[in-house]
């Protein structure tokens, strides 16, 4: 491992912000700020937007700032990437941002019943030969539920046309309502409304700019568990 990788390592372990857990945590001994997050970490009884596999952050930042009046937790298994979107809370000093260093699986172990009210998406892994590993799989779906207030929406962002399709009939399959989807966000901004626009590609991700130089199509959509 790198020596610039183990000094995040060790600075994102001072971080206010970031929580660490185990990675494979006990069932029988639940984390701590379960069912707590407003009370005793945010101090207040906003709603909390869900980021997973959250990397750098790009979106739990963003969000934060635009929405004061929420609160926002980024969540992903790289303590280095977390790194960079904590380090930029801190010194933005956003009191609505929470990071947890663990693995998606284990959400449930985090949060209480409909604890969290939005969960974002950002170009998740799309797992072409392992479909219950995808992050809009049945599995995850159920496990979103058991965390979520009713009607929680769920916002997607990827540029693999198959977890865009796999993802569509999700929706239709578990009977979901669909608030909006686009094949091509780029090309038609004109019809996803200037509020969504500045949400979905005002914000962009270390990997979104990649996928972009690339020339590649983003996808998105937005539904309600």
């Amino acid at each position: 491992m790198g020596q610039r990788k183990l000094k995040k390592f060790a600075e994102v372990a001072t971080f206010s912000n970031v929580f660490q857990p185990s990675i494979s945590p006990v069932w029988d001994s639940p984390f701590p700020m379960k069912g707590k997050w407003k009370s005793d970490y945010f101090k207040n009884n906003n709603l909390i937007t869900l980021e997973l596999g959250c990397g750098r952050g790009e979106y739990t930042v963003a969000l934060a700032e635009k929405f004061p009046h929420r609160n926002f937790i980024g969540m992903d298994v790289k303590g280095a990437r977390i790194w960079k979107g904590a380090k930029k809370a801190l010194e933005l000093k956003l009191g609505n941002v929470a990071f947890i260093r663990s693995r998606i699986d284990f959400i449930e172990n985090y949060f209480a019943p409909t604890e969290i009210s939005e969960i974002w998406l950002p170009f998740p892994d799309p797992f072409p030969r392992k479909e219950n590993r995808r992050l809009i799989s049945d599995v995850f779906l159920e496990r979103y539920r058991n965390i979520s207030a009713k009607a929680t929406k769920i916002r997607l962002k990827t540029d693999n046309a198959d977890l865009y399709s796999f993802a569509l009939g999700q929706v239709k399959k578990n009977n979901l309502v669909m608030a909006y989807s686009c094949a091509d966000i780029y090309s038609r901004g004109n019809e996803i409304g200037d509020e969504r626009s500045e949400l979905l590609t005002g914000i962009q991700t270390y990997y979104e700019k990649q996928f972009l130089s690339l020339g590649r199509k983003i996808c998105y959509m937005e539904f309600q568990l």
